[in-house]
């Protein structure tokens, strides 16, 4: 059967990382909400002008027409058959009500919904060392992944930097409305009995076992 999963965490906390090992060894399908908005924008669909209409007006796209977007995908043939994780979707609990509606619809049951969980301070640690190369946008961390001469891409030679929402005090204000706005829909996941708690604090490989056991 295919994995149907939902991946809830805040930003840094190691969701993309998952979705990508979960469809390396089980084949379901990531779907970003993020990337999934860009993709029908570049495509000029309807859905898509419509998204970037109010995206241009510096406004949120509707529930509806996001609910559209990844309803749209999930119904694809290549969906269907190989699963998916969804990132970044529902954000709010009208989205996952409509969610658990549509997929009741066309007979799709999520195996899981999963909140990965890391303590706040690893969290600031792991965005706030980050640093992007100003020419090639190669990525370096001053912990994982230090650059050989400080402040120095090494492919380039260019100066590196940190982007103004991966600075510490802006990195918690993104947690603090992460909380806030996500809160809802953990408890309404955790209501239906679908939540699994995962600390996440711990090596990818782990993290993605304690995902899939019992499920694959």
């Amino acid at each position: 059967m295919p994995l149907r999963l939902i991946l809830i965490g805040p930003p840094g906390v190691g969701k993309g990382t998952q979705a990508a090992l979960i469809e390396q060894r089980t084949g379901a399908k990531p779907l970003s909400s993020g990337v999934i908005f860009r993709a029908e924008i570049d495509a000029e669909t309807d859905l898509g002008q419509l998204a970037k209409r109010y995206i241009d007006h510096g406004e949120l796209v509707p529930n509806g027409v996001t609910i559209q977007m990844m309803l749209k995908r999930i119904r694809s043939q290549e969906v269907r058959s190989h699963g998916f994780v969804l990132d970044g979707f529902p954000r709010t609990v009208r989205q996952a009500e409509a969610l658990t509606e549509e997929l009741e619809n066309i007979q799709v049951t999520i195996d899981a919904v999963v909140s990965l969980e890391v303590p706040e301070d690893v969290i600031v640690d792991r965005l706030s060392g980050r640093m992007g190369c100003t020419k090639c946008g190669e990525i370096y961390h001053s912990t994982n992944k230090p650059p050989k001469r400080e402040g120095i891409c090494d492919k380039c030679n260019s100066p590196l930097f940190v982007r103004e929402d991966d600075k510490p005090d802006t990195v918690r204000e993104r947690l603090r409305v992460f909380r806030d706005n996500t809160k809802p829909v953990i408890d309404y996941y955790e209501t239906l009995g679908r939540l699994r708690h995962i600390d996440a604090d711990r090596p990818a490989d782990q993290v993605y076992q304690d995902i899939v056991d019992g499920l694959v």
